[in-house]
């Protein structure tokens, strides 16, 4: 069928962005709502949908714009040359976050989000070009399934095989033996986009395929939103279950989280498409049209002025040297609220707007960034 351009599609990306931003930019990470948290190990806060979100939109932009080239005869090979060079692209900005400011390459960080997104696209673009709908669910299956079974059979040298703690794990073994100096600062032993637990995440992308077919389909849009919310009811349903086999974990990215938050995905992003698309309802989501349409220049710009404003100091009173960050914050923010959750949430909520701004400001001029 003839590809339309989902409002809701691009609603969604922008509330994903919008969210990456809020979590990733408290006043304090000390002085935090929990759900704008990480879960601290097993569960799951709002924090965790965000990032597998972002896999499961790659996933449904990916087909829902490569399907009908392939349906009329493109080449395949010029197809995945044009997802390689846009992974490539988009895995050197991740790395561009990581690099500056210091540019200290003996210990800068390899993996990172983009980064986990450019092989997942590029995998995730693989196996799309070359494989049907049906194959692909079994691709999805067989990952996750593959990725519990090392998990849990292969033994970990002086620890011994299925343990899932923290730096005690197949996955952090596997980062020690490649990424050693190179991984998440927080940990230095295994990171959170480390290697074997991107199987997984290549799944979490392929669900968003499988979507993106969905919407291609004949079927009307009450029936596809129908579909999405029964589909996202069935995977929180069997990844709630699976949680009592492998606990549902963001930073080992478990087979459970997977399919888990795949629901969540399909209900959000069928919510979208229902209430958007099918109903009609436009004006309420233009926030969230702006953001997603320069999705990845706000993120990227968001993270990087972050880091420079952390880095870059002032003299303080006392003669130390204060982050820019602190003396905003303390200026502008902390007089003006009691409660110090509500204080770092203010922070976040006005550097949100900050970069909806710039993307408001593109979107009127009709800018948008892409690679």
């Amino acid at each position: 069928m003839k590809n339309e351009r989902l409002v809701s599609l691009d609603a969604f990306r922008g509330f994903t962005v919008a969210g990456m931003i809020l979590v990733n930019s408290p006043g304090s990470w000390t002085q935090a709502y929990p759900q704008l948290l990480h879960a601290q190990w097993n569960g799951w806060t709002f924090t965790d949908w965000i990032f597998p979100f972002f896999l499961f939109i790659v996933g449904v932009s990916m087909t829902y714009s490569m399907a009908h080239r392939v349906e009329r005869g493109d080449s395949r090979v010029a197809l995945f040359k044009q997802v390689a060079r846009r992974a490539a692209i988009i895995f050197l900005l991740g790395f561009i976050l990581n690099i500056v400011p210091r540019f200290n390459f003996e210990t800068v960080r390899i993996p990172g989000v983009l980064q986990r997104i450019a092989i997942c696209y590029a995998l995730g673009a693989l196996i799309m070009l070359n494989f049907k709908p049906r194959a692909q669910a079994i691709w999805i299956v067989s990952l996750l399934l593959v990725y519990m079974a090392l998990m849990y059979l292969v033994p970990v040298p002086g620890l011994g095989a299925g343990f899932m703690e923290p730096g005690k794990n197949l996955a952090a073994y596997i980062d020690s033996l490649f990424l050693t100096g190179h991984m998440w600062v927080q940990s230095k032993t295994w990171d959170p986009e480390g290697i074997l637990s991107t199987i997984p995440a290549i799944a979490t992308t392929l669900f968003g395929s499988l979507t993106g077919y969905l919407l291609r389909s004949e079927q009307t849009r009450s029936e596809k939103a129908a579909w999405m919310l029964f589909a996202g009811f069935v995977c929180l349903l069997v990844g709630g279950v699976w949680d009592w086999y492998m606990p549902i974990n963001k930073s080992l990215w478990t087979s459970s989280y997977a399919v888990f938050m795949a629901g969540w995905a399909l209900l959000v992003f069928g919510s979208f498409y229902w209430i958007i698309d099918v109903q009609g309802w436009q004006k309420w989501a233009k926030f969230f049209v702006v953001y997603g349409m320069n999705a990845l220049a706000s993120y990227f710009l968001s993270v990087m002025v972050m880091k420079l404003i952390i880095f870059f100091t002032v003299t303080g009173a006392d003669g130390k040297a204060i982050a820019w960050k602190t003396v905003v914050y303390n200026s502008l923010f902390v007089p003006f609220f009691s409660n110090p959750l509500n204080t770092s949430l203010a922070f976040a909520l006005a550097y949100n707007l900050v970069f909806w701004t710039i993307a408001y400001l593109l979107y009127r001029k009709q800018i948008f960034i892409k690679i």
